[in-house]
């Protein structure tokens, strides 16, 4: 039994099930989002939506209880407020930083979609990078 049972036991089917479509859709624009990050004119846009991602993702999976997902979606939450009070591009190290973040929630879908328990968080994930360096 896994996560996605977890859930089917403890809430609503229509619940769950919106929570899954969301979270799909979410998952599927961020390495897109990410990518633009390094794109001047693209930047503020996406450092904005990403934001509005993360959020969206903390708020439904705290309702749900999904704990690991919401200490890092609030944890990558504060990096990004710290991006969005800048307007220069991020950096090579950021990028990969947040695109292993993405894998992470690719990961978790997948563990959703198989009903497995959710992997563990990575370490490295853990390690904000230089924000600054260029």
């Amino acid at each position: 039994m896994g996560v996605r049972s977890d859930l089917d036991a403890d809430f609503d089917f229509e619940i769950v099930d919106e929570f899954l479509d969301h979270y799909s859709i979410m998952v599927e624009s961020m390495e897109i989002m990410i990518l633009d990050l390094s794109k001047q004119r693209n930047y503020q846009r996406s450092v904005n939506e990403l934001f509005r991602v993360f959020h969206n993702i903390k708020s439904a999976s705290g309702f749900l209880k999904i704990m690991p997902m919401t200490k890092l979606s609030s944890f990558v939450e504060d990096v990004l407020e710290t991006l969005r009070n800048r307007d220069t591009p991020i950096n090579e190290e950021t990028t990969n930083w947040l695109l292993n973040i993405s894998d992470m929630y690719v990961q978790w879908q997948d563990d959703l979609k198989l009903d497995k328990k959710l992997s563990k968080i990575k370490y490295s994930l853990l390690k904000i990078p230089d924000l600054d360096k260029n």
